[in-house]
């Protein structure tokens, strides 16, 4: 159903197809049914004098949840290229920041550093991609997504100029910080394109293509380094030494300047639900087109909407503020800091592998690089089935609880288990996934046959980055009017675990040997489920207590603005 039913019999048959679509309930029943709505003018002369009123809505005996507007004017095909083009755009800061992972022996002695000072390097660039977002995100909810993506490239190609022209350790250092800065914004926004197009109820796939850019890139990104490394040396792995502008630089520019032409303005507080006019500083250039052809079909705008979204837009200094609130939430804490701890293990295996399959097998650059693909193949995988058994979980639940499922219009779920629904998908792939780094660790103790270890990456790739993915959308679903700044949150906590997990895993491999230093990591992963179970359980008190006090809040505000 992808037009607006206005007509209150239209909604009643619209409902009819709807429990039509339900397969345990027999077609006979389904018909009588249908039959018996159509032809009763008592209901009918009923509906007409509450339109308001949906049958779904009496089934349940439920208030009126679902939205009366669409959610998003983009059509499928747009709002598909909208996402698209932003997961391409987050892939440059994973790919940016593991891509010479395999290189790292190789920096170490052309630099004349030990491998740990070049493991800071890493380090500093996971933190700076935690910390860039809080300031982006929140900004991109006020200013729009346009202005973001402007300032986060515009950095980022600046910084890889100046990469291409040092070196020495403490530039690579400090402008490698510089180049995260630029682009890990681009992680927080791509997942906020999801939350102003997409409703809960079809975000599971949608959000895996917005985080194909950000699973792809530390998966794939190793593997074109080591290319890089083995036959041009490290400096190609970030561009090309004696040749820097016609490089790397040509081709981010080559995908920045359509970004900058075509990409529409999707932030809601700004343009609802996209068909209102955006402001000029979030403008593109077929804008003007689009809505003079809107008018042109005698689509008319809400100026009284028009004139509420012009004030929400705010061209102010970015800052933290929002993303340190969803920080402070207690149920976004400990989902985030059990994400955070998931990922933390991904790079530490990333960072490790360079070091353990170069002494344990004697791999070059480009063979330590082969040994992503594993990962990358599970993550490939988990792209394409996790977000759709996110969606089948969230429908069987909206099923089992007579909660009403309509297309491209958002619901109230204040009262549904929207964290039992996304958890119970996630939770086996987080066992799994801490089971398969301890097998992974104690296979590096002493050779083995090389496909235990590689079969053991496919299985941790796979559920790993699929049980991440499920607390993105969870974490969209509970902020849904800030999609990018809880994105950011997300960011922040992930980064800065990941970023000690980086540092610490070659001296922990140095000092306890693989097996201990990869069974501790996964100790401790194991022991942070208990936030997400927590969350399963309580989620929904948690969200009605907070939603009072806001209301609270907001009372309070207004009796004083009185005053």
């Amino acid at each position: 159903m992808t037009e607006r039913a206005e007509d209150p019999e239209r909604q009643d048959f619209e409902s009819i197809g709807q429990a039509a679509s339900v397969p345990d309930r027999p077609a006979s029943e389904t018909l009588d049914a249908g039959l018996t709505h159509a032809s009763d003018p008592t209901r009918d002369a009923a509906l007409r004098e509450k339109p308001e009123e949906s049958p779904t809505e009496e089934r349940n005996s439920q208030p009126n949840i679902v939205a009366a507007e669409e959610y998003s004017s983009f059509t499928i095909a747009q709002k598909r290229a909208i996402i698209v083009t932003g997961s391409f755009a987050a892939w440059f800061s994973p790919m940016s920041g593991s891509i010479y992972y395999p290189a790292l022996n190789q920096i170490a002695a052309d630099l004349h550093v030990t491998s740990a000072k070049v493991s800071i390097t890493v380090t500093t660039y996971l933190i700076m991609q935690g910390l860039a977002p809080m300031m982006i995100a929140g900004f991109s909810d006020k200013a729009g997504r346009r202005p973001a993506y402007l300032i986060c490239f515009t950095i980022y190609i600046i910084a890889n100029l100046a990469l291409a022209l040092q070196d020495s350790y403490i530039a690579l250092l400090l402008l490698r910080m510089l180049q995260s800065a630029g682009s890990s914004g681009t992680v927080a926004l791509a997942q906020g394109l999801v939350g102003d197009c997409i409703t809960s109820s079809e975000r599971g796939q949608y959000v895996a293509w917005a985080s194909a850019g950000t699973i792809l890139g530390p998966t794939l990104s190793p593997i074109l380094g080591g290319l890089l490394s083995q036959y041009c040396g490290w400096h190609w792995v970030r561009t090309s030494r004696q040749h820097p502008s016609p490089s790397m630089t040509v081709k981010r520019l080559a995908f920045f300047i359509p970004i900058a032409l075509f990409l529409p303005e999707t932030c809601r507080k700004i343009v609802g639900d996209g068909s209102f006019p955006p402001p000029w500083t979030s403008a593109n250039f077929t804008d003007s087109i689009r809505y003079r052809k809107r008018a042109r079909n005698g689509i008319t705008i809400d100026e009284a909407k028009a004139a509420e979204l012009r004030k929400n837009h705010k061209l102010s200094i970015p800052n933290p503020i929002g993303t340190l609130v969803v920080l402070a939430d207690f149920e976004s804490a400990i989902l985030l800091i059990t994400n955070g701890i998931g990922i933390a293990c991904f790079y530490a295996i990333s960072t490790g592998a360079s070091q353990a399959f170069h002494n344990l097998y004697g791999f070059d650059d480009l063979y330590v690089s082969l040994m992503f693909l594993p990962i990358g193949a599970g993550s490939l995988i988990s792209i394409f089935t996790t977000g759709k058994l996110v969606d089948w979980n969230y429908r069987r639940h909206a099923k089992r609880l007579a909660f009403p499922l309509t297309k491209n219009r958002q619901t109230d779920l204040s009262t549904f288990p929207i964290e039992l629904a996304r958890i119970q998908i996630a939770l086996p792939l987080f066992i799994t996934s801490a089971a398969s780094i301890i097998g992974y660790g104690w296979m590096l103790t002493q050779p083995v046959p090389l496909a235990r270890p590689i079969i053991l990456l496919l299985i941790f790739g796979y559920c790993q980055i699929g049980a991440s993915q499920v607390l993105n959308i969870l974490i969209i679903d509970i902020h849904p009017s800030a999609p990018a700044t809880a994105t950011a949150a997300n960011n922040v906590l992930r980064c800065l675990i990941g970023a000690a997990a980086t540092a610490a895993i070659i001296p922990m491999s140095d000092a306890v040997g693989n097996g201990w230093a990869y069974t501790i990591l996964a100790l401790f992963f194991i022991g942070s489920c208990a936030g997400p179970i927590a969350s399963m359980r309580y989620g929904v008190e948690w969200r009605r207590v907070k939603k009072e006090k806001a209301e609270r809040r907001r009372k309070a505000k207004e009796a004083k603005g009185l005053a």
